[in-house]
């Protein structure tokens, strides 16, 4: 059974009433959807806050879901409305700095550097990178969550992908 026919199964019987499954959808997507806010907004506090809201919504909504083999899009299309609101509401985007200790440093140091380098992009680059390569979703799941057509995530991971490597390159990271 793949992931998406398990959301599937599992959000028909939560439409059903089966609390178990419900609390198996969320604990399997409250890291995933938490990870792409936090990504999102820079900032740890603001993702709870944010990802909470996400996830107020997406239980309201749950019942109406008419394609439940389509959860994933449709949930992180339902996140990123959340962080676009919250974005909207004036907050800044930078994000707070991490400290990385010395026992993690060289796992933690590889993607430091690429969480430095996606806060450095722009909102649109970043959002294609995050959903294309941290949570795996296929370029028409991309274009569904971000509401453009499959060409347009396509240019953009393109020229993410060159800003990314640019930014990298500024700040002396070469490999």
């Amino acid at each position: 059974m793949t992931d998406a026919e398990r959301d599937a199964l599992l959000v028909v019987r939560a439409q059903l009433g089966d609390r178990q499954a419900l609390g198996e959808l969320v604990g399997h997507w409250h890291l995933p959807v938490w990870r792409y806010v936090r990504a999102m907004l820079g900032d740890r506090a603001r993702a709870d806050d944010v990802s909470q809201e996400a996830w107020a919504r997406a239980l309201r909504a749950l019942p109406g879901l008419r394609q439940p083999e389509r959860f994933a899009p449709w949930l992180l299309t339902i996140a990123r409305r959340s962080v676009q609101a919250n974005i909207r509401q004036g907050y800044d985007i930078e994000p707070a700095p991490e400290p990385v200790t010395a026992d993690e440093a060289t796992g933690v140091l590889d993607r430091a550097q690429v969480t430095e380098g996606l806060a450095g992009l722009p909102e649109r680059e970043r959002e294609v990178l995050i959903l294309f390569y941290l949570h795996d979703l296929a370029l028409d799941d991309c274009a569904q969550v971000l509401g453009v057509p499959p060409g347009t995530v396509k240019s953009r991971l393109n020229r993410a992908r060159r800003q990314l490597r640019e930014q990298m390159i500024k700040k002396g990271y070469t490999t």
